[in-house]
């Protein structure tokens, strides 16, 4: 089983120019993108947060079960679900404003464990700014990858929640030893400041780094690096593209029993080129479609792990 920590929210997403009565509410937070997307290509999949008891709270809940993904790891509370207004820009890339004060996802505390299970628990975005809860996604993230479990990190840098860019920037360095496999865009390295070699040297087997429609690539501990183009669609919006790469990753990575460093080290260029093809096409999918809709197993059938 995959466990995908963090943040659920709702995302208000415009429909057309104008007037805010445009705004359409659906489903998200990177997280909660990353385990529907594992949940509809087929990889067991559990959902660890905190998430309200409100109306956005249910049908969150709802859209988690409709994937096949468990939410018995899933806290719940009275306080109100976090929302995300996103805007969309040319190209349809997307960036957000947040309303996060006193919201359910902030209060998450450290479950005493995981699932029997588990065999890799991956970390991102807004849960690992927003204390008291960042604290405590953090310290998952330690004790897992102390027994031993595979972690993967996607920063997915959200920089207007972030008081004190040098602080954060040392606390992501801070992670780095207990992950596997890391995985952002190249405007979140940009941000960071560091270098997937850097990275390398601090912890992780394997850095994957998003180029939008261009592709990715891939460096690994030995030196080696792979990458793959971009698939070619119309572009609707970029909404839970980078959470579908997530997915498609550990996706593949479970499918072929690799959820290790040493079977990382052993995938090679065929293995990665495979793997980084199969993220590529799951992610086109994604942005062909408005707000994040992943897609399933059966729209990859021919390149599914």
């Amino acid at each position: 089983m995959i466990v995908v920590a963090g943040e659920a929210l709702i995302d208000l997403v415009p429909q057309g120019a104008g007037a805010l009565m445009d705004l359409r509410p659906a489903r998200g937070g990177g997280p909660y993108n990353t385990a529907v997307a594992l949940g509809r290509l087929g990889s067991p999949t559990a959902f660890c947060s905190r998430v309200s008891y409100d109306a956005f709270g249910e049908a969150l809940l709802d859209g988690l079960r409709a994937a096949g993904v468990d939410v018995a790891s899933v806290q719940r509370g009275p306080e109100p679900t976090t929302l995300a207004v996103a805007s969309i820009g040319e190209g349809g890339s997307a960036s957000y404003s947040f309303y996060v004060e006193g919201t359910a996802d902030r209060l998450f505390e450290a479950p005493s464990h995981l699932p029997a299970e588990t065999r890799a628990v991956s970390f991102g975005t807004c849960s690992l700014v927003l204390e008291p809860g960042a604290s405590a996604y953090e310290e998952l993230m330690r004790t897992a990858a102390a027994q031993g479990v595979f972690t993967a990190l996607d920063p997915n840098i959200r920089a207007g929640l972030i008081p004190d860019a040098d602080a954060y920037r040392a606390r992501f360095k801070s992670w780095l030893p207990s992950v596997s496999l890391l995985k952002l865009s190249e405007e979140d390295a940009l941000w960071l400041g560091g270098t997937p070699h850097e990275w390398l040297a601090s912890g992780p087997s394997a850095v994957v780094v998003t180029h939008g429609g261009d592709g990715l690539t891939v460096f690994t501990r030995d030196g080696a690096v792979h990458a793959v183009p971009g698939e070619r669609v119309d572009v609707v919006d970029t909404i839970g593209a980078g959470d579908t790469v997530n997915a498609a990753l550990l996706h593949g990575l479970s499918a072929w029993d690799a959820l290790s460093p040493e079977a990382l080290a052993g995938l090679g260029a065929d293995g990665w080129t495979r793997l980084l093809r199969f993220a590529a096409r799951a992610a086109a999918i994604t942005c062909s479609r408005a707000g994040a809709e992943p897609p399933y197993a059966a729209e990859l059938s021919d390149l599914c792990p």
